[in-house]
């Protein structure tokens, strides 16, 4: 089957919305280290279901993240990526597998739920002031590995505790990236051999991420110019308007 297939239920201004958003997530995404994860879901749920998303996330990622690194390589802190990945591996696994086993009505709530939940988290770590360690950066990574396993959007952790052990502006955007790609990489793997990934995922996820692949040296021309907590604001509201009526649609369907 052609992967082109895949767009056989999708209409053309559809899928021009999708890049449109695709291509605006990934250069917010490069300036401030997370934004694809939340923007995403709110455009693909209600196109394609709930379930396709996360597999959809994860394949469009890898080149994502290529893009940033490629930007951003000179600042990426190798060590600390190491730690993460390692310490995420088996619980990206779990949290992945996890993932496969829910119904559409239950992958929405989960996804709905950490969009919702990634706002109060974000804030709660940047008014602490949170310090940790290798051992600390660690032992956080195992939590947030079983997170990032089965939802999408939860990108936000990993930047709390990358600027909780130290790293600043584009070294904490770059080490993501080089995570990001490691733990995408095990999902695509567990997704695969759960059989979830179809022509219409691989489709919109080459999409997705053909697009945002360049984003990356767009967003590091403007990373300079334009003051992180303006989009921050904007991406709070839009996150907490489509996690919300991910959860009511969800709710609809279970009772």
């Amino acid at each position: 089957m052609s992967v082109l297939s895949g767009f056989a239920d999708i209409s053309l201004l559809q899928l021009l919305l999708v890049a449109a958003v695709a291509l605006f997530a990934a250069i917010i995404g490069g300036m401030a280290g997370y934004g694809t994860g939340v923007l995403m879901p709110l455009v693909l749920v209600p196109l394609v279901g709930a379930e396709p998303v996360v597999p959809i996330i994860a394949i469009s990622s890898i080149f994502t993240n290529i893009g940033r690194v490629s930007a951003f390589h000179r600042d990426a802190d190798l060590r600390r990526a190491l730690i993460v990945s390692v310490a995420a591996a088996i619980t990206t696994m779990i949290g992945a597998y996890g993932y496969t086993r829910l119904t559409g009505a239950g992958a929405a709530l989960v996804i709905g739920a950490m969009l919702i939940a990634s706002i109060p988290l974000r804030a709660m770590a940047r008014r602490r002031g949170v310090k940790i360690g290798d051992r600390g950066l660690a032992l956080g990574s195992v939590g947030w590995g079983v997170i990032v396993g089965g939802t999408s959007g939860a990108g936000v952790i990993l930047l709390s505790l990358l600027m909780a052990a130290g790293l600043e502006g584009s070294a904490v955007v770059a080490t993501d990236a080089l995570i990001s790609i490691a733990v995408s990489s095990i999902k695509i793997g567990v997704f695969g051999f759960a059989g979830v990934i179809t022509a219409q995922v691989l489709a919109l996820a080459v999409l997705i991420g053909g697009i945002a692949f360049p984003s990356a040296f767009i967003a590091r021309m403007l990373v300079r110019r334009l003051p992180v907590h303006i989009h921050a604001r904007i991406l709070d509201l839009a996150v907490v308007t489509g996690g919300g009526v991910m959860i009511v649609t969800a709710l609809r369907r279970l009772i």
